[in-house]
């Protein structure tokens, strides 16, 4: 061998690094998409994503919303809670500092993992930054004893 290029072992290794930094690059577009303002976190518009039609479709029990606290449900991207009995409230479940997903419901907030922001489960307010921003609500009615989005 010559050691030309597209020959040899050498050649190989190239091919191969080649191939997985355009992967990571395509990759790291395809996350980074329809970014908009850097600053702000995206924001979906829509109806939370249940894996096709998500306005309307059940999301729980009311009985599984506890009176005081909350639930996330990550699939969808909402937070619902009940912050007197019978009041329910949902919430878009993405941190508003910088876009993490928002996992717990505990002592009367909305709690986020990676810097600690928590929202009150009333009105989706800052209760403790870094986050400045409230939450996003999103529409939430209750028919019967389910709770739907939309």
């Amino acid at each position: 061998m010559t050691g030309t290029e597209g020959t040899g072992p050498n050649a190989s290794r190239r091919a191969v690094v080649a191939a997985a930094g355009a992967t990571c690059l395509a990759a790291a577009l395809a996350a980074c998409g329809d970014s908009g303002d850097a600053s702000q976190p995206k924001e979906d518009s829509s109806a939370p994503d249940s894996g096709g039609d998500g306005a309307g479709a059940a999301l729980a029990a009311a009985a599984d919303i506890p009176v005081g606290g909350g639930k996330v449900f990550p699939d969808q991207k909402v937070v619902v809670t009940q912050p007197t009995e019978g009041e329910f409230k949902a919430y878009a479940a993405i941190c508003t500092h910088q876009g993490s997903a928002l996992n717990e419901v505990s002592g009367g907030t909305i709690n986020c993992p990676l810097h600690g922001s928590k929202f009150a489960i009333a009105d989706g307010s800052v209760k403790k930054g870094p986050a400045t921003q409230p939450l996003p609500g999103k529409e939430v009615t209750v028919d019967g004893d389910s709770i739907k989005l939309g």
